[in-house]
């Protein structure tokens, strides 16, 4: 199979294909071809549009033999079928018959990825079916018409097309038809970013469904409601969805849909993180199965659980099993996604076994029999005329003869998948291939193309941000494995290739990445792409020279980045060229240094340990740099941190002799851009205080907060005019209308919180229950909508994140977002409510004086605090954080 070129010769091609790429980039891969990554088994069937349906009205043999084929996975097949009957029913004249092929054709064609194909066919269908405004088959058209507008990244045609059916639908009474189009409905409002709609939507589609009476329709219904949850992000719901399609079909005793329905809900517990449960489902639905394909969904889903929770003895005895039913499926696409799993669930059990052994990298006999298992798949891909079942088939090959450190053949083979994935316009699976091309060639030591081939996979990420975050559950449940590490290695490798002089341009585009990854984790976090809009570049705020204000400010930007041996660290010094340096400490020892750090911040008596461990993060990140703070004037200190140091205080960091928060004045920022960086200055502070003395009866393990009333004081003492929501005051729809009513900009909120690094587990208390973090978009973001003012700061007074959870702080920088402030003041830890009040009062009356910048406020009350005999240990001072505009 290898192609054989020269290193020059290929990389020639392979950029000239990068650029015709880029012109194609702007497609959207359709929710199906996500949902057939081999990385997660699923059932093969698209919820979300219809399948190949022949209708109702229209029988057939050639498009019942279309659609034996189509949901058997021969696409191909399929194709030739309905082609050679569109062909016949042009020749006798009938409309009808020929307008149905030609929808169906248009839906296996975009099966293939040949999506112009697709567009014909469905224009054809769609033309001779004019004049039938209230049809079936117009319904169908209209539908697969959808779906093709979504994949090519038309969602407002997709809607549009999706409305029509509902029309349709509702004329004709056809109300499995009604509801599949108001969850593709949903599906089209949420890649257009308007997620509250579509959820409103999913609402409507579930109250419809549960007053409709049992029927296998309603489980029906009620799973593929329960789907869409799932990928929304709204797991809870989802779950309680999904069982009652499992009562309903446990009721009408469908061992099918009861199968179906325990598969989803293994889904949904393996998303939550809760194993035990998921293996319980699974184990269920491959009982209950009596589809070969099902079965083998659940139980490759059942083995790639088994090998994560290391129960290697238990997933070798499935083995035997799995290759038997294997065997026993036909040639097609799922057949084939089946084996491919299968092979990377082998690939996995054979490296945790060399691990547990100690074995050698020569030993190696399992991994000649995967090799053979994915040649095959690779052969019947090809001979089956799936151009992206071979894409993903040579993607895994490619990566095997990688891991063997074949490193020729590796290429060869990721070269070929990669022209396949391009030229069916496969992003998802590009992307990997552009990645794993990229690792193979720094290997062999080819800096250019590396970083080409890296670069080429962060702008596919980029084209697919949206499909990510709200689509691709597969990435979801391995966010960490298929798409963090990419942009980690592509700094790493920029940074590796520099000459000894540090290139500005390799810096900036270093940090770019990172900042990149950043916005990934926020929205793998929230699953939408959360991050929008014009905003100002850092560097243009550090380097501005007598500002039109009242307030001056200089401020150093740092950049942290943790790599796999090194910690590199990036500063950008007013008016300089950005500077580098970095330690040599694996990431593994910088974890475990800060996550001790961490430990003895929140014990007030802990101030000595904290001195010497928080000097060992200040020799990574300042010392190198320090004297050059001081020749330079800097007064303020932004870092955007990377990975578990954003979980301690970067203003509890000790030089030997001063804390950091005795020199400079510190804001965090969550990525290189701010948004409209204007300060506080001669404006009336009008604050909005919701507060909670004593938390609601379900949440016992929080304490009640009494001094929470001498805080609000202490606010209005400093000068702040002030509207109060307290205690049973306080509720979710209370604050959201105080919001949007009144010119407020400051929102400051007493209160219990988590932040957690699930967005579902992010969420402050108000007396009638948690506001979950998304959420804040109804209650802050929408006020822009009706008042001018913007909400310039958002404290969060009493929070914390959530214990022992290393990436907690994702939830504080996901709240700040969220909730669309200028400015967010938060703690990570919760600390002495007295001292909180104490600290709250000097913040208002230091911002009060309107000639200080936020963050000098911060520090000011900082200090006061510090230097109070009570409160000097860093417990009580260090823990409240500024993200966002420091101005």
């Amino acid at each position: 199979m290898p192609i054989k070129t020269k290193k020059r010769d290929f990389w020639l091609n392979y950029r000239k294909i990068i650029r015709l790429l880029s012109l194609l980039l702007y497609f959207v891969v359709s929710l199906l071809c996500v949902l057939g990554s081999p990385v997660l088994a699923v059932l093969p069937h698209n919820i979300y549009t219809a399948p190949l349906l022949t209708n109702a009205t229209i029988t057939d043999p050639p498009l019942e033999q279309g659609k034996i084929f189509y949901d058997a996975g021969r696409f191909s097949e399929a194709v030739q079928v309905l082609q050679q009957a569109a062909q016949a029913y042009r020749q006798t004249g009938d409309k009808l018959k020929l307008a149905t092929t030609l929808s169906n054709l248009s839906l296996a064609y975009q099966q293939l990825g040949e999506l112009t194909k697709a567009q014909q066919a469905i224009n054809e269908s769609l033309k001779l079916l004019e004049d039938r405004q209230n049809s079936q088959i117009l319904a169908q058209s209209l539908e697969i018409q959808g779906r093709l507008q979504l994949a090519i990244g038309k969602a407002e045609t997709a809607l549009v097309s999706w409305q029509q059916t509902e029309k349709i639908y509702q004329q004709t009474h056809n109300y499995s038809g009604l509801v599949r189009s108001q969850i593709n409905q949903a599906q089209a409002w949420r890649t257009q970013g308007f997620y509250r709609r579509a959820i409103q939507i999913l609402e409507v589609v579930n109250q419809q469904l549960q007053s409709q009476p049992d029927s296998l329709e309603k489980a029906v219904g009620l799973r593929s409601l329960g789907n869409a949850l799932l990928i929304s992000g709204s797991l809870p719901k989802s779950q309680e969805i999904l069982k009652q399609s499992l009562a309903i079909a446990q009721s009408l005793e469908s061992d099918h849909d009861m199968a179906a329905s325990l598969f989803s809900l293994g889904n949904n517990a393996r998303k939550q993180q809760q194993t035990p449960a998921a293996i319980a489902y699974y184990q269920q639905a491959i009982k209950l199965s009596s589809s070969p394909l099902a079965k083998i969904s659940a139980q490759l889903n059942y083995l790639s659980l088994l090998i994560e929770g290391q129960q290697l003895t238990e997933a070798e005895s499935l083995l035997p099993i799995i290759q038997s039913q294997l065997n026993q499926l036909s040639p097609s696409r799922t057949a084939i996604y089946s084996q491919i799993n299968y092979a990377q669930s082998l690939i996995k059990l054979e490296m945790a076994n060399r691990q547990k052994n100690s074995a050698p990298d020569s030993q190696l006999p399992n991994l000649r029999k995967i090799a053979q298992i994915l040649a095959n798949t690779v052969k019947e891909a090809h001979s089956l005329g799936d151009r992206r079942a071979e894409a993903n088939a040579l993607l895994s090959l490619g990566n095997l003869y990688e891991q063997t450190k074949q490193w020729s053949e590796a290429t060869n083979l990721t070269q070929q998948g990669l022209i396949l994935a391009q030229a069916t316009i496969t992003p998802d699976i590009a992307y990997r291939l552009q990645w794993q091309l990229g690792r193979l060639l720094w290997q062999q030591k080819y800096f250019p193309g590396a970083i080409a081939a890296y670069d080429a996979a962060v702008e596919t990420l980029k084209s697919l941000r949206r499909d990510l975050a709200t689509i691709n559950q597969d990435v979801q449940f391995n966010f960490r494995d298929s798409v963090e590490p990419i942009y980690r290695q592509s700094v790493e490798l920029l940074l590796q290739s520099q000459a000894e002089q540090p290139n500005t341009k390799i810096l900036d585009q270093a940090r770019q990445r990172i900042e990149a990854l950043q916005l990934a984790e926020l929205d793998n976090f929230f699953q939408e792409a959360c991050l929008e809009g014009k905003n100002v570049i850092l560097d243009q705020v550090a380097d501005q020279e007598n500002p039109n204000t009242a307030i001056f400010s200089t401020a150093a930007i740092f950049y942290p980045i943790i790599l796999p041996t090194q910690l590199q660290v990036i500063v950008k010094l007013p008016k300089q060229p950005l500077q580098l340096y970095s330690t040599n400490i694996t990431q593994e020892e910088v974890e475990t240094v800060v996550s001790k750090l961490r430990k003895v911040l929140v014990n007030p008596t802990a101030t000595n340990a904290v001195k010497i461990q928080s000097q060992a993060v200040y020799n990574w990140l300042l010392k190198p740099i320090e004297s050059k703070l001081s020749a330079t004037k800097v007064d303020t200190l932004v870092f955007v941190l990377d990975g578990v140091l954003r979980n301690i205080p970067i203003a509890s960091l000790y030089d030997g002799q001063k804390f950091l928060i005795e020199k400079y004045a510190i804001a965090l920022s969550v990525g290189l851009q701010l948004q409209n960086p204007q300060p506080l200055v001669q404006q009336q502070l009008k604050a909005l205080i919701a507060g909670l003395t004593q938390p609601p009866p379900d949440f016992p393990n929080f304490a009640p907060l009494p001094a929470i009333k001498l805080e609000v004081k202490s606010i209005s003492n400093a000068g702040v005019a002030t509207t109060n929501l307290l205690d049973q005051q306080f509720t979710s729809t209370a604050l959201e209308k105080q919001v949007n009513s009144f010119p407020f900009n400051v929102v400051h909120l007493a209160t219990h919180g988590q932040f957690s690094s699930r967005a579902e587990e992010t969420f402050i208390l108000a007396a009638d229950g948690p506001i979950n973090v998304k959420q804040f978009d109804s209650l802050l973001r929408s006020r822009d909508e009706t008042q001018a003012q913007a909400v310039e700061l958002l404290v969060l007074s009493a929070c914390q994140t959530a214990t022992g959870d290393k990436r907690a702080a994702l939830g504080l920088a996901g709240t700040a977002i969220r909730a669309g402030a200028r400015s967010t003041l938060a703690s990570l830890w919760q600390i002495d409510d007295e001292s909180t009040a104490l600290f709250v009062g000097e913040f208002y009356q230091e911002l009060k004086k309107g000639n200080i910048s936020k963050a000098q406020a911060l520090r000011l009350a900082q200090l006061k605090i510090l230097q109070h005999p009570n409160y000097r240990a860093p417990s009580f001072w260090s823990a409240y954080v500024l993200i966002g505009n420091w101005l």
